[in-house]
């Protein structure tokens, strides 16, 4: 059973799989068409459309097509030629003015009564899965006209127009594309038959643009700073650099504060590294008019977090709207233990947390610090032993298998790194393959715990931040490598977000 926006993030990678818009419309209306013609095979051969302005309606045009060469067809658009909203849905209304089929508008709502009583058979080709709210002016008036129909056959296009409203089509049959979507059943949606429309099998089970396109959320106008995601960064140690990559990536995915806290000499070296970094008490006010939206905070030792640093830490996760823990923060047996007790503390305020690197191995002895919380854990094949005990195989569907059981264990979403990615909460799965051999330099993994506790401060659940993050990445990162090729570096990946951003958003 798919979702309205799972819908959406399968066309969108349908296309980027090379199968258009306009091939996966053709096909359910064909579909739609083979249908009624050879399964229905109905004996009245009268048929009326009702087509929304939208590509549900633009379905209903091409199914009216083939029809109208074996049926006595009439399409009735719910608006005017000029409202029609997409290109797609616009070029087969003009294919279909070609034809034989009656078309009639808005201008003969009036007559809806008229032009039903003549047909035997009623197709609902009106409103898809994107309604939200009540149905308005003119649906409400024409799904009251097709309901309070006698002696009619009513078939639905998707969904039954209305539903999961107060006032929906109650059809007799609803072809549907794909999967059953979501709150569909035979009591709102009659004998349900679906039909394949050629979704290729990769953009079923790997990520693409669609992920992002579908749930990236974007500000809103009335939004103010902090609004849209404040990211607490725990990293850095014996490696300085991993949290500064960490957090620029945060940054470039659309957080509007990130705060790194880290032992002092990392803090030294993170200042250093890009003028877009703030530090207190030593800010200089050239750079605050540059950026003032990433703050590092010098813990208490020199080289590596201890558990008196916890104090400070915990009161900056209060703040945060997700934590990022791990990056760059080594295997001291100290630092295992502030780990484990700033894990702890994120548990219990139920923030969200990305579990990466140097982190996963604290996890691994402990699992129950992050069971059934709002966790992505990024290991590759060596930390997911650490994490499981479990070692394992090459074999992707092995991967597959073994790495959803172990998220549906600990109920928080893995991100299993590799030449091909998985990722699972348990309940479902999505392959990755975007991304390129240059991506093994160091850093890159911290990149993508900072795009993914960027959109994990945005509200975005686990799963889906864990496989918007992932295309992210490896978008970014091929988009990168076209400039740098093997020269490639963990920055020039940061730099190439805002790319990504603006090429699908």
């Amino acid at each position: 059973m798919k979702s309205g926006k799972e819908i959406k993030v399968l066309d969108k990678n349908a296309e980027y799989n090379g199968v258009p818009p306009i091939k996966l419309m053709e096909n359910a209306g064909k579909g739609i068409a083979d249908y009624i013609s050879k399964e229905l095979n109905p004996k009245n051969k009268n048929i009326i459309f009702f087509c929304g302005i939208g590509n549900n309606g633009g379905d209903g045009f091409v199914a009216a097509r083939y029809l109208a060469n074996n049926y006595n067809v009439t399409v009735f658009l719910t608006g005017n030629q000029k409202d029609i909203k997409t290109t797609i849905s616009k070029d087969n209304f003009l294919r279909l003015k070609k034809t034989n089929v009656d078309i009639f508008n808005l201008k003969s709502l009036g007559n809806i009564n008229e032009l039903i009583s003549k047909k035997g058979i009623i197709i609902d080709s009106m409103l898809g899965i994107g309604l939200s709210g009540e149905l308005r002016a003119p649906y409400y008036t024409i799904v009251k006209k097709i309901n309070s129909a006698k002696n009619k056959i009513i078939i639905s296009v998707d969904v039954p127009t209305g539903l999961g409203t107060n006032t929906t089509i109650k059809p007799d049959y609803t072809v549907t594309f794909h999967d059953i979507k979501t709150g569909m059943n035979k009591k709102n949606s009659g004998n349900i038959k679906i039909v394949d429309i050629g979704i290729p099998k990769k953009a079923m089970e790997y990520v693409g643009p669609g992920e992002l396109i579908s749930y990236y959320p974007k500000p809103k106008k009335e939004s103010h700073k902090g609004d849209n995601g404040v990211v607490l960064v725990i990293g850095g140690g014996p490696y300085i650099g991993a949290p500064a990559m960490t957090g620029l990536a945060a940054i470039r995915t659309g957080s509007d504060l990130v705060i790194i806290t880290t032992p002092k000499k990392a803090a030294r070296a993170i200042t250093s590294f890009s003028p877009q970094i703030i530090k207190p008490l030593r800010l200089s006010k050239e750079i605050s008019k540059l950026s003032p939206n990433l703050i590092v905070k010098e813990l208490n030792k020199e080289n590596i977090l201890v558990p008196e640093d916890v104090k400070i830490i915990n009161s900056f996760i209060l703040k945060a709207d997700s934590i990022v823990i791990g990056p760059g923060l080594g295997s001291d047996k100290a630092t295992k233990n502030a780990i484990e007790k700033v894990i702890q503390e994120c548990k219990k305020l139920k923030k969200s947390m990305v579990i990466d690197a140097d982190a996963i191995q604290v996890v691994g002895q402990k699992p129950e610090l992050i069971k059934n919380t709002k966790t992505v854990i990024t290991p590759h094949a060596g930390e997911f032993k650490e994490l499981t005990n479990h070692k394992l195989l090459d074999n992707i569907e092995n991967r597959k298998k073994i790495v959803k059981q172990w998220a549906k264990k600990l109920g928080v979403t893995i991100l299993l790194k590799g030449p091909t990615d998985i990722i699972s909460n348990g309940e479902q799965t999505k392959l990755n393959d975007i991304h390129n051999t240059a991506m093994t330099v160091g850093g890159t993994g911290d990149v993508l715990a900072g795009i993914i506790g960027s959109l994990l401060s945005k509200n975005v659940e686990s799963f889906n931040a864990a496989r918007i993050g992932v295309f992210i990445n490896g978008a970014a990162g091929n988009m990168a490598f076209k400039k740098r090729s093997y020269g490639l570096i963990a920055t020039d990946i940061i730099e190439e977000i805002p790319t990504i951003l603006k090429q699908y958003l």
